[in-house]
């Protein structure tokens, strides 16, 4: 697939100072941590972007709910191919999944409802719908009772989202993701886009979209653009002001930008601006009134607060006219862009404790994440870990003062990309960073050693539920 590329500017020339970008990520690195990449667009032009390494601009990245945003799309897609409406009933795609006797507010679900997370549910569907033993997660979610009448309150929903997918396949005969290739992924230059699907082969249209950030960017110039790229019409300009107005109410703080008001699977912000959003930073942000687009990648737990630094200091740096040129402040910004890292770890000299326990096989005693056993190989230039666990038998190498690319299970899956980065901190301690390199997430293991016994305790950056793990003791066996 040919990819026109997104062309490129000097800040200035766009209405943006350099000094402001370079100060912006200067403070995201002080007060934020954990961006793995960003990319920000003004006239259509990117005027900065970068990545953390180890992350770069090749890499996917795991999307969570950001992937809503595209399954919106795809039904926009659908409906102005006339396949379905947004006041169609829910039930009248899947008259044989339904229930016995459905009651009145499953009845008067419609698509907008899903969409705009209105279905009349107390709670999100989603863990019971999912936990169903037949699998079947459309027969779950219409099998779950619906509180009240759909249109109100809103309630954050995946299973709403999930059956938007559900109902896109229906009606058209493909997954999502074959749906949106021809019609959206391809021509937005949109290469190898990853969704995980269901038990029974359809796409999670709340989750599990894994693409690139410049491809998150191309996504958001799509909707500031009203539907147009490159001067041809992808999505109708009506669709694109419908999905991202305030379609129903989420709150009334006022300095949240989760309580701005709901469209079509996008959230509104404050200043007049909306985005799709997924756990942990994963952001497209398009601001109308500035012409600009920020896509963001990051493993984060406090959302707002990347919000609050976009808010506090780029939003007042896009002026309408071009800036003068400052050779030397757009110097320190390109050298800061491509600098970026999020350093492996440092430590100390190989102790004498790793020619004690280097090869042996520590048994571990029953634990949560079922490990059976561990193996430190430990040089003067690399450690490798053996793990076995339940059903799953792998090594990663790590380094101190560098990161070393092997697999190991995660999110589920037997085997996913990882980054690993290992170093003695004292003379009985030796800690490991995992990061999985195409997710949010990076694990921290923290390895003691007293005579024949090993205890390691994990804690991840950022998690759904506890990040700290449950403690794995092994001794020589």
């Amino acid at each position: 697939m040919t990819v026109d590329p997104i062309l490129r500017s000097a800040p200035e020339a766009q209405g943006v100072s350099s000094a402001t970008i370079l100060k912006f990520v200067n403070l995201v690195e002080k007060n934020i941590h954990e961006l793995h990449g960003l990319m920000l667009l003004r006239h259509g032009m990117v005027v900065a972007e970068g990545w953390w390494s180890p992350y770069s601009a090749g890499r996917p990245h795991i999307l969570f709910s950001l992937t809503k945003s595209f399954t919106s799309t795809a039904v926009g897609l659908a409906v102005a191919e006339g396949r379905l409406s947004v006041d169609d009933r829910v039930l009248s795609f899947f008259p044989e999944k339904a229930p016995t006797k459905p009651d009145e507010n499953l009845i008067a679900m419609r698509v907008k409802h899903l969409l705009t997370m209105s279905t009349g549910h107390a709670t999100d569907t989603t863990d019971r719908m999912t936990r169903r033993r037949d699998r079947d997660w459309v027969r779950g979610f219409l099998s779950l009772p619906v509180e009240h009448a759909p249109g109100a309150p809103f309630v954050y929903n995946s299973g709403a989202s999930y059956m938007l997918s559900a109902i896109v396949q229906k009606v058209t005969g493909m997954k999502l993701a074959d749906y949106l290739l021809p019609r959206l992924f391809e021509p937005l230059g949109i290469s190898n886009p990853a969704w995980e699907s269901c038990p029974k082969g359809i796409n999670i249209g709340g989750w599990g979209l894994s693409v690139k950030t410049e491809d998150i960017a191309r996504f958001g110039l799509l909707y500031l653009q009203k539907g147009l790229w490159n001067g041809k019409r992808i999505l109708s300009e009506a669709w694109v002001e419908e999905a991202t107005a305030k379609q129903v109410s989420n709150g009334s703080k006022p300095d949240s930008d989760w309580e701005q008001g709901y469209g079509y699977q996008f959230w509104r912000c404050r200043h007049g601006i909306y985005r799709g959003d997924g756990a942990f930073g994963q952001y497209c942000i398009v601001m109308p009134e500035q012409e600009a687009v920020l896509a963001i990648t990051a493993g984060v737990e406090d959302m707002q607060s990347v919000l609050n630094l976009v808010w506090e200091h780029l939003l007042p740096a896009f002026e309408t006219t071009t800036l003068p040129v400052d050779p030397s402040k757009q110097k320190a910004l390109s050298r800061k862009l491509s600098s970026l890292a999020l350093p492996p770890l440092a430590g100390g000299d190989l102790p004498a404790t790793a020619g004690k326990v280097t090869g042996k096989k520590f048994v571990c005693e029953p634990n949560a994440q079922k490990i059976k056993s561990v193996v430190f190989d430990f040089s003067e230039t690399e450690c490798g870990l053996t793990i076995l666990a339940l059903r799953h038998k792998h090594r990663v190498a790590c380094r101190q003062g560098a990161w070393l690319e092997g697999e190991a299970p995660a999110l589920g899956r037997p085997s996913q990309p990882v980054l690993a980065s290992g170093a003695w901190t004292a003379e009985d301690t030796f800690a490991v960073v995992l990061r999985f390199i195409e997710s949010p997430f990076y694990y921290t293991l923290t390895c003691r050693f007293a005579g024949e016994q090993v205890t390691i305790d994990t804690v991840a950056n950022a998690a759904f539920g506890p990040k700290e793990m449950p403690q794995v003791v092994g001794r020589i066996g």
